[in-house]
């Protein structure tokens, strides 16, 4: 595992080396670092505001980043003009880098620490709806139950498992929590959380996935009657019909 002294050093080169790379127009800290919120287990995550095709830069950074830093594997996320390559680096150091086009360099949040360049003015992230989250709340639950009634097990222990991750964002959403990849889970208090602790698939047989189904849509409505009393007693009566 890497050391903090590892990853600080292998952060200020990477740094060092977009402040010496003449289409590197911007260079920014994200996550956790740029807060003052990292610990012991944090990964490196930067900003590059790039002149020129992103493609080509991208290519010669990525060669770089095996070359002179051992770079084991590395993968992208697109997202709107940017995309986002992660790395993995010996020792598990996730680094991940955003290349974006010059105009659009620029905050998305509150996690951000601009090192060199101009980056333009902060551009909020709504966080999503409540009806989005219910919608997938309730999709994920008729589909677990549809895959226990085909006998296929381990797809309806997925879909349990992600119903229990919309309703802790339902509830992180509700308190004013972070909601995505749960985030928020931490701060929710217990009488919140423990419920989905009946909600975990402990085998994959009928009467666990079941029992584990009925927990989690438990828990759904429970949680959605803290915010919309109606949408939660209507989804509690159609999903009583699958019980």
């Amino acid at each position: 595992m890497f050391s903090v002294r590892e990853r600080d050093a292998i952060q200020q080169r990477l740094l060092d080396l977009a402040d010496a790379d003449p289409v590197v127009v911007g260079a920014a800290i994200t996550g956790s670092n740029a807060t003052n919120c990292a610990d012991r287990w944090s990964d490196v995550d930067l900003a590059f505001g790039v002149a020129g095709p992103l493609d080509v830069t991208m290519h010669r950074w990525t060669e770089r980043l095996y070359q002179d830093f051992g770079a084991v594997h590395h993968w992208d996320l697109p997202s709107g003009a940017t995309t986002y390559r992660v790395f993995l680096l010996p020792g598990c150091l996730e680094v991940d880098i955003a290349f974006t086009p010059e105009a659009d360099f620029g905050p998305l949040g509150p996690s951000w620490h601009t090192v060199f360049g101009h980056a333009a003015n902060p551009q909020a992230v709504p966080p999503p709806s409540r009806d989005h989250l219910a919608g997938m709340a309730w999709h994920h639950a008729l589909h677990a139950w549809v895959s226990i009634q085909r006998c296929r097990w381990w797809q309806a222990e997925y879909w349990i498992s992600a119903l229990r991750g919309h309703i802790l964002a339902l509830a992180s959403l509700r308190l004013g929590h972070p909601t995505n990849y749960a985030k928020g889970a931490h701060l929710l208090p217990t009488d919140v959380t423990a419920p989905l602790e009946a909600a975990l698939v402990r085998t994959l047989t009928p009467t666990e996935l079941h029992r584990a189904w009925a927990a989690a849509t438990d828990a759904l409505t429970a949680e959605l009657a803290l915010s919309d009393l109606a949408l939660a007693d209507r989804l509690r009566s159609v999903l009583a019909d699958l019980d």
